[in-house]
């Protein structure tokens, strides 16, 4: 318990991994601890490899999706890395463990002409409506996660240079460029809420507070109902439009990972399908260079 309480320390204060992520951790962290004790009834520092395959193997005999299994093994191997650290151990036990392979599905799309239509489809003569309409607009000019979105704030505006400053996990920083129009959707809603807010933060509920990921779902859905639209769309979804539309305009792999914010070219490879060829082809030259 004194080892856990210490871990969850170190991930909030030098991983800087956000509230959710931490817990998600240490669930699991439980789990396997739990696991270890009850069939081998060993401390951190006496479990081996072969222990942590029985758990693994555990896991998918009562059915934990892939995705599940190499999110448990990812925690199992922070956890380790961090005794390493604090010299409780001298190698981890779960390094040569490999990952259980998740086939992942090709990410939705909208089209330029379903992004209009969606946009369009918000009433634009309402405060909300202005917040709304200029809500979609940087969610797709600017490929931003959602939680990202709803912690943009008024000083993270850099119109004159045509850029924002995004803070993303771990809290990264990373400068995105803003169309012109995302900087007209913006500046049209500032100028109808500074009448009645003075709030930093960008995007507020007409309560005055800042909006939650479930508001900005909402706001999606419902105007995918009103222009027809029936596709499942989600925040990310603008998100892979982005990431599409910029290989299919001509960016290189390198350039999305970095607007994007991803800390692994692999994260990105999964667009690489949009144009086989000439995309894998630039992603095996970048991972050559690293």
């Amino acid at each position: 318990m004194e080892i856990s309480r210490s871990y969850r320390t170190y991930m909030r204060l030098e991983k800087h991994l956000a509230k959710n992520t931490i817990e998600s951790y240490m669930r699991d962290l439980a789990q396997f601890a739990h696991f270890i004790l009850r069939m081998y009834d060993v401390p951190p520092k006496k479990v081996e490899t072969e222990m942590i395959r029985n758990y693994l193997k555990r896991l998918y005999d009562l059915g934990r999706e892939k995705s599940s299994q190499a999110r448990a093994l990812s925690g199992i191997k922070s956890f380790f890395n961090y005794l390493i650290l604090n010299d409780v151990i001298e190698a981890s036990p779960a390094e040569l463990i490999e990952a259980p392979k998740a086939s992942r599905p090709l990410p939705d799309t909208l089209t330029i002409d379903e992004i209009d239509r969606l946009i369009g489809s918000i009433d634009a003569s309402t405060t909300k409506g202005l917040r709304d309409r200029a809500i979609l607009e940087v969610l797709y000019s600017c490929g931003l996660r959602v939680s990202e979105l709803c912690e943009l704030r008024i000083g993270d505006l850099f119109f004159g240079e045509g850029y924002i400053r995004v803070t993303g996990k771990g809290d990264k920083q990373r400068l995105v460029p803003i169309s012109a129009m995302a900087r007209e959707r913006i500046q049209l809603y500032l100028d109808e809420r500074r009448s009645r807010y003075r709030d930093e933060i960008l995007f507020l509920n007409n309560r005055g507070e800042r909006l939650t990921r479930v508001m900005i779902f909402t706001i999606i859905k419902q105007a995918a109902q009103r222009a027809s639209i029936d596709k499942k769309i989600s925040p990310h979804t603008f998100r892979h439009s982005f990431a599409t539309h910029l290989l299919q305009g001509g960016a290189s792999i390198r350039q999305v990972q970095e607007l994007l914010g991803h800390e692994n070219i692999i994260t990105t490879e999964i667009y690489t399908h949009l144009n086989t060829d000439h995309l894998r082809e630039t992603l095996q030259e970048h991972l050559s260079l690293e």
